[in-house]
């Protein structure tokens, strides 16, 4: 077991063995608590703390009871709210990311309400007991919002709701609990807890019900004793499960060092956190690396995806990750997958191959080394290893990720590398047959179509074989291929004729 799972297990070993019991009574109260705000005498008393963030480390706490604390703290009833809520808390500390979080939201959407949701005494206890405050929580938002309404005539739909963990959770019951039949405007589930909320209905957990608008970003769903820390079922209209959702680059023992080194001691422990954390900082890169947006695609699973059988954006079959996503609602939640680097930006360009095999008499597993070049830059060696026998007539589709943009896809450089037994045998043959080569044919491969899909700009581009020998390929030859005729822009065409 790595030093990352170890790591894990102590960390979260006597609250999830608590969470797990308590996952099999569905009896309890953390499942059967009635959804409605109840009635009770006197003014409502809030067991959260709200901060209007101002810059820097500067906030202004909100009184939901004393409304002037509302305008006397700069709250601007025209511009959006945006309310953000943290997780579970193991030392009882404001995390880092808060801060962040709000700082690149007020910097790069100027003007807007951003409002800290301060849970911390509530969740700085064991995850089972911080699970049944959430619907405590999710009330104090929903009574803040209709002081909002009551008040200023505050519309719910101006409001957007971003909670990480078990703050996801936090702002569906939010959402839910909110009076009147109008609804928050979008709720953004950052890696939603899974322990306690997986497999429940969704009246028990974030869902697309509790707002006009509802996406969530999976990062690490990896299962640690029977239980994963995100939550693996869709909760959304849109739910992105980048690199797989289950774990993420750049968060592995080998980058333990590397987080030392920025972070201290408590390296460790963002170590532990990383992939769950990467949710809040993919959400905070769109906001930074406008011109880097990722894009993510539908697949049914992960496994199809990488096979890059998803490149499609037909019919809202794509959508971009983090704040500008494109807000569509869907009669089911939508799964959508995505590559990306270990470090901001995150975005990684998506490319779809294609090749084709004809008349292949020769069973193998080649192994192909592929460069492209495009009119902005070229790929480099990519490496592409087959892992199943080719033969006859059959084509292979594969998905490979550049973090740069090629530009215009114009020539593809393709080798075969063979492999080891058919070198030997070959070299064999013409050790003992000096003459061997020709009379007997050198293993080959027959490439029939070969297309590459770009994902972010959808275009399809088929390449040729540039000599007259057609697409036959020996082995260590390298082979040259060009954009077929029928594939050449028009302008393109027109000066040539």
């Amino acid at each position: 077991m790595s030093v990352v799972k170890i790591l894990c297990c102590l960390l979260l070993m006597i609250h999830l063995n608590e969470a797990k019991k308590i996952k099999g009574n569905r009896a309890g109260a953390v499942v059967t608590e009635q959804r409605s705000v109840p009635n009770v005498k006197g003014p409502y008393v809030s067991s959260s703390v709200f901060r209007l963030f101002l810059g820097g480390e500067d906030t202004c706490t909100l009184d939901p009871l004393q409304l002037h604390t509302i305008t006397s703290c700069g709250f601007n009833s025209s511009n959006p709210l945006i309310i953000i809520t943290h997780g579970w808390s193991v030392d009882g500390m404001m995390e880092s990311w808060v801060l962040r979080l709000a700082t690149a939201l007020k910097a790069n959407l100027g003007d807007v309400n951003v409002v800290i949701t301060d849970w911390l005494t509530l969740a700085h206890q064991h995850y089972p007991t911080a699970v049944q405050s959430t619907r405590t929580v999710g009330k104090d938002i929903a009574h803040l919002l209709n002081s909002l309404q009551d008040r200023y005539q505050y519309p719910a739909k101006k409001a957007h709701l971003i909670g990480y963990s078990l703050g996801a959770h936090i702002s569906g019951f939010a959402g839910s609990y909110l009076e009147g039949s109008e609804k928050i405007g979008r709720i953004t589930g950052l890696d939603p807890a899974g322990p306690l909320f997986e497999g429940m209905s969704p009246t028990d957990r974030l869902s697309p019900d509790d707002a006009e608008f509802v996406d969530a970003i999976h990062t690490f769903t990896h299962e640690r004793m029977g239980l994963s820390v995100g939550i693996k079922q869709a909760v959304a209209h849109y739910d992105f499960y980048p690199n797989g959702g289950d774990f993420q680059p750049g968060c592995d023992l080998q980058n333990i060092y590397e987080h030392i080194s920025e972070y201290g001691l408590l390296g460790f422990e963002q170590t532990v956190k990383c992939a769950h954390e990467r949710s809040v900082h993919l959400f905070i890169d769109s906001l930074l690396n406008k011109d880097k947006q990722s894009m993510a695609y539908r697949c049914s699973d992960n496994r199809a995806f990488v096979k890059g059988v998803c490149l499609d954006c037909r019919k809202n079959r794509c959508n971009t990750l983090g704040y500008n996503i494109k807000k569509v609602r869907t009669g089911t939640s939508k799964r959508l997958y995505l590559k990306t680097r270990s470090r901001m930006p995150y975005k990684l360009y998506h490319y779809q191959f294609r090749i084709q095999f004809i008349n292949q008499t020769e069973r193998m597993e080649p192994s192909l080394t592929i460069s492209l070049t495009g009119t902005k830059e070229e790929s480099g060696d990519l490496t592409i290893t087959f892992n199943e026998m080719i033969s006859g007539n059959t084509t292979f589709t594969f998905l490979i990720t550049l973090d740069k943009d090629l530009g215009e896809l114009m020539l593809l450089k393709l080798r075969w590398e063979g492999s080891a037994l058919w070198k030997n045998v070959w070299n064999r043959v013409q050790t003992i047959i000096p003459w061997g080569g020709r009379g007997r044919k050198q293993p080959h491969l027959n490439l029939g179509k070969i297309s590459v899909k770009a994902g972010e700009t959808q275009d399809r581009t088929s390449f040729c074989a540039m000599a007259n020998d057609g697409q036959h390929v020996e082995v260590s030859q390298d082979k040259v291929f060009v954009r077929c005729k029928e594939n050449v822009p028009k302008q393109r065409r027109r000066k040539h004729n």
